[in-house]
């Protein structure tokens, strides 16, 4: 493939839940609370939540990495982060995460909870005569948004990280003691998990996970430096891109009234025939629910869809993400 000028380390982070996610979902809810769902939109607001987080340390840690890893972790400096991909050798996700260089030898991988045990065992299946460390822990996080956040900085303690997302602009407080700043309000995980749907930020264990090619969430482009050189999984990853990441399933976001959310696995229906299927669903301001869904190739926003909830159906449109 034709190489692509390589990009600035870039300062995307993200900011998704998964386990939690999950188990708000395990019930249809007819009449959910959205009392604070645009608090992360029209001020500064902060949700408290935890992050697997894999410590990586050592002498070649940095070499390592670099060569597991679809970002180029030579090229980060000390208190830079980008997001990343760790893949299988047949180029499908073992974790989506942000990686930061907290030292010059020293990085933390953070990715959604529930997700850090399998990325720790796929880390450690290739480590041959490599002088690192790697250690899985679950540190609090601080997901700050809105407009009107302080300047924070990193401390030795807690890395301060820029969150930068097409329409949303935040800060995310990672270690073990981060704690919500003086001066902000506290916005629920639900208003959270509600915001990253509208902006399509997708979730392990939900929209990404071992089956799932990485072009299906459109997370390539910021998560893969295509100027690096080979690392593990990279093949896939080329060959879609060529083909101008043309997948059989692209996860889209749908919008629907009525308050029940869907249940992750509800089918999407276009004229009676299904297309897809829900895999995260929240309650937005004004009662609106938002949900992202894993639909077929062919069918492109706007587009007007069905979706199965509380044994109906119930209208809903295909649309663009937020900020895109």
């Amino acid at each position: 493939m034709t190489p692509r000028a390589a990009p600035a380390p870039v300062v995307y982070l993200l900011s998704d839940r998964m386990a939690l996610g999950r188990a708000r979902h395990t019930a249809e809810m007819s009449s959910p609370d959205s009392s604070d769902s645009s608090l992360l939109i029209e001020t500064a607001a902060g949700v408290l939540d935890e992050r697997d987080v894999i410590v990586v340390h050592g002498p070649d840690a940095a070499s390592y990495l670099h060569g597991q890893l679809s970002q180029n972790v030579q090229r980060l400096g000390v208190g830079e982060s980008a997001w990343s991909l760790l893949l299988a050798p047949q180029g499908r996700i073992d974790a989506w995460h942000r990686i930061t260089r907290r030292a010059d030898e020293t990085f933390w991988l953070d990715m959604d909870p529930g997700a850090g045990a399998g990325a720790l065992e796929r880390l450690e299946r290739f480590k041959l005569r490599t002088n690192a460390s790697f250690e899985l822990t679950v540190m609090p996080r601080v997901a700050l948004r809105g407009p009107g956040l302080p300047e924070i900085g990193s401390t030795d303690e807690i890395a301060a990280i820029a969150f930068d997302w097409p329409g949303i602009s935040g800060i995310d407080l990672l270690g073990h003691d981060a704690e919500l700043p003086a001066g902000i309000s506290e916005a629920s995980s639900e208003a959270l998990l509600a915001l990253e749907i509208a902006h399509g930020i997708p979730a392990m264990g939900a929209e990404l996970g071992e089956k799932t090619i990485p072009a299906e969430a459109e997370i390539v482009d910021r998560s893969v430096d295509f100027t690096k050189g080979c690392y593990v999984g990279q093949e896939l990853v080329a060959r879609v891109d060529s083909r101008g990441n043309n997948t059989p399933r692209k996860v889209r976001l749908l919008r629907m009234q009525g308050g029940a959310v869907p249940l992750a696995g509800a089918a999407v229906t276009l004229d009676g025939a299904a297309v897809g299927s829900i895999t995260r669903a929240a309650v937005a301001a004004g009662g609106e629910v938002v949900a992202l869904a894993s639909i077929s190739r062919g069918n492109e926003p706007p587009l007007d869809v069905a979706v199965d909830v509380a044994g109906g159906q119930t209208p809903a449109q295909m649309v663009t993400f937020e900020g895109a």
